[in-house]
């Protein structure tokens, strides 16, 4: 079994941003030099998500306001995890959590086996400040 891994760091200029990493996520498959196996694409962070949609702006919008106004709204005075650590990003931890935090894409003859409209996002919730994503190619 041939394997690779590769990181990739981020520190975005916001706080909430959605980023297609579908192109790092190749490299890791071409450095591996797999035709048949899978790649797991992990946040190394507990307030970030890796997820697999659509790559449209508008739909990115959506996915900011639906974790705003339904899922974790960002008020860091309703939150005991903010009131207990000092922290006010708790609703991160939420929207990491909602989402999810890890991907496995499959790979097929030597290709990212993916539906027509499909890409890999890493979601993040509480940046300014450096982050990490692990990706692990393995197969043969």
């Amino acid at each position: 079994m041939k394997t690779h891994t590769s990181y990739l760091t981020f520190n975005t200029k916001k706080r909430h941003e959605i980023i297609d990493i579908t192109d790092e996520v190749e490299k890791c498959r071409a450095a591996a030099g797999i035709d048949e196996g899978m790649i797991l694409v992990s946040a190394m962070h507990i307030s970030a998500s890796i997820f697999v949609n659509d790559h449209e702006p508008g739909l990115w919008k959506d996915i900011l306001d639906w974790l705003e106004e339904r899922i974790a709204p960002w008020s860091p005075e309703e939150y005991r995890h903010n009131s207990g650590t000092g922290e006010d990003n708790a609703a991160a931890h939420l929207r990491s959590l909602t989402i999810g935090h890890e991907v496995i894409v499959p790979v097929t003859k030597g290709k990212l086996d993916f539906g027509p409209w499909q890409r890999v996002f890493y979601g993040e919730w509480d940046g300014q400040r450096p982050k990490r994503v692990l990706l692990k190619a393995m197969g043969e």
